[in-house]
């Protein structure tokens, strides 16, 4: 059964979105892209609109968003229901993203990162699963607060 994953970035990041899909197909993931295809001007909202309908169609259960910095992406994708994502940039926040907080996406800057940390991030990104305990109550919380003002 493959493993499923759908990436997405605006055209700052491009070059680190074929990278990454290059690694993570390697790995063996079924890579779902949503764009951008090329290096000319896009809006970044609309590529992370396309990667959490993915998400929350159930084509995937992760993404990854790339932009220059990985922070505008992250507003945008917050914004969707059911989603939660984080910009990772070093390994701790990376970690605490999906241990403590379940985040089903994971963004980037490709203006601020190194592709060979770019690189160790998603697979340790990939490698942690939502860990429960104490921050099992948070993330319900985190839960019902966004169905409140859907």
């Amino acid at each position: 059964m493959s493993k499923k994953i759908v990436v997405g970035c605006d055209e700052a990041a491009y070059s680190l979105k074929e990278d990454v899909k290059k690694h993570l197909e390697e790995k063996g993931y079924d890579v779902i892209d949503v764009g951008v295809y090329n290096t000319e001007p896009s809006l970044y909202p609309e590529t992370a609109e396309k990667l959490c309908k993915e998400i929350i169609d159930g084509n995937a259960p992760q993404g990854i968003l790339m932009c220059g910095t990985g922070i505008g992406m992250a507003i945008t994708a917050n914004k969707m229901p059911g989603i939660r994502a984080a910009v990772c940039h070093d390994i701790f926040s990376t970690e605490r993203s999906r241990k403590s907080n379940d985040c089903q996406v994971m963004c980037m800057g490709a203006r601020v990162i190194a592709l060979q940390s770019a690189l160790m991030l998603v697979d340790r990104w990939l490698e942690c699963d939502f860990a429960g305990g104490g921050s099992t109550e948070k993330v319900e919380l985190m839960n019902e607060i966004d169905r409140k003002y859907r």
